[in-house]
């Protein structure tokens, strides 16, 4: 799975399981990436993983599917930033996916996670489109242009 697609499953996994009784876990899958990631960040992750759960709470009781797929889009950009800059934790986010996040959903949000993402890709832009939300992630500079310009 490429990263693009691993960040938007996860993204939309981690949104549904917010939801159910293994939001905890869920959470703390998140709050451990966040931890190799970006240290300092972590109880700033961890406030809003509690306010995404507040937020995906109050939408699923009120029936209210856009929210909850804005939730995932925001998550699903910030895993791709992730993943992005760091993409030796590209099998840790996926094992958080499939031990954690995934088994976490009911049957059918499970399909929807790991169905089919169509991505098209154009001069380091990735278009992405899953479960309804349009992804776009543009590449940063590359290894070799980051080199000379910390030189």
């Amino acid at each position: 799975m490429d990263p693009i697609t691993l960040a938007a499953a996860a993204g939309s996994a981690l949104v549904g399981a917010m939801a159910t009784d293994a939001w905890s876990q869920a959470r703390d899958a998140v709050v451990g990436l966040w931890r190799r990631f970006r240290p300092e960040r972590v109880p700033m992750v961890e406030e809003d993983l509690d306010e995404l759960r507040r937020d995906v709470l109050a939408a699923r009781e009120q029936g209210d599917t856009p929210t909850q797929d804005a939730l995932a889009a925001e998550w699903q950009q910030r895993l791709s930033e992730v993943l992005r800059r760091r993409p030796e934790l590209a099998e840790e986010l996926r094992t958080a996916l499939d031990d954690v996040l995934a088994p976490a959903l009911e049957e059918d949000e499970r399909a929807a996670v790991y169905r089919q993402t169509n991505i098209a890709r154009d001069h380091g832009r990735a278009f992405g489109v899953q479960r309804g939300n349009l992804i776009y992630h543009e590449a940063g500079p590359s290894a070799e242009s980051r080199q000379e310009s910390d030189d």
